[in-house]
């Protein structure tokens, strides 16, 4: 009898032992799987936001919801050097005229000062030389009172600088800050004297800009006939409301507006 009792024991011990042991093994694959789960989840919000940061590093910074109220373009090249653009000297130290037709039927003649903006005239130059504006958009449309412009020439359309073409300094910026009505100047990034590149905007109503850190706005030229024309037809139908960017007055023109030509001599 006791050799059977204490053999019953040894039985249950072992039986207890056994159980006990396959409880453990199923709580630590339990653990694993549940600190697996974890990392993929931890893995998986990590991935979404950085997709999300990209996309609105992107919008906010290079579309047409870019915050900064004064016309902007993406920094394109370190600061204090000139990228792809010619020597000023090719502006002749002499006024350039010419037409910058747009849509294929708003011919704006124009003006560039070579004299106080030799800079950004070589720049325009070289452009018309190139052909480079030839279909290229007007992405970005401002129409509040004193605060009113049309801004063009993006090399994707989205307001991106071009990596390849990008100088400065600042030339010809007004002291007071106010940008008379068919002034043409040169949009750049905030802070950098040397991000101006092809993205140009027109003013279609007298417009007051603040300075930064580097200055103001590089005045090219003017426009002096057609204003009118490009007023009716196009900023005066004022912005698409679906492309309204972020700062909430500014995006691209409800009539989409692409440069046709430009002429110079």
């Amino acid at each position: 009898m006791a050799n059977s009792r204490q053999q019953r024991e040894q039985r249950e011990a072992r039986d207890r032992l056994q159980r006990y042991t396959a409880r453990q093994e199923v709580n630590a694959h339990q653990n694993k799987r549940r600190l697996r789960d974890n990392i993929y989840a931890i893995a998986g919000i990590v991935v979404v936001a950085a997709l999300a940061a990209t996309t609105q590093i992107f919008y906010f910074t290079a579309g047409p919801g870019a915050p900064t109220p004064e016309p902007s373009a993406s920094a394109s090249a370190p600061s204090g050097t000139n990228v792809g653009a010619p020597d000023a000297a090719l502006a002749e130290s002499r006024t350039w005229t010419g037409e910058l037709t747009l849509n294929g039927d708003i011919v704006l003649g124009i003006e560039l000062d070579g004299v106080n903006a030799p800079q950004a005239t070589a720049g325009w130059v070289q452009a018309a030389s190139d052909d480079y504006y030839a279909g290229k958009t007007c992405h970005r449309l401002a129409t509040s009172q004193g605060f009113a412009f049309l801004q063009c020439g993006s090399l994707d359309g989205t307001g991106a600088g071009d990596p390849a073409f990008s100088y400065g300094p600042i030339e010809n910026a007004p002291a007071d800050g106010v940008y008379p009505a068919g002034t043409i100047a040169m949009a750049r990034t905030p802070d950098d004297a040397y991000s101006n590149g092809h993205q140009f905007f027109i003013v279609t109503d007298a417009t007051t800009l603040g300075t930064d850190t580097a200055g103001g706005y590089t005045v090219v030229g003017v426009v002096t006939s057609g204003l009118a024309d490009l007023i009716d037809k196009v900023t005066s139908q004022g912005i698409d409301p679906a492309q309204i960017g972020a700062d909430g007055t500014t995006g691209a023109p409800l009539v989409p507006t692409s440069i046709t030509s430009l002429t110079l001599r």
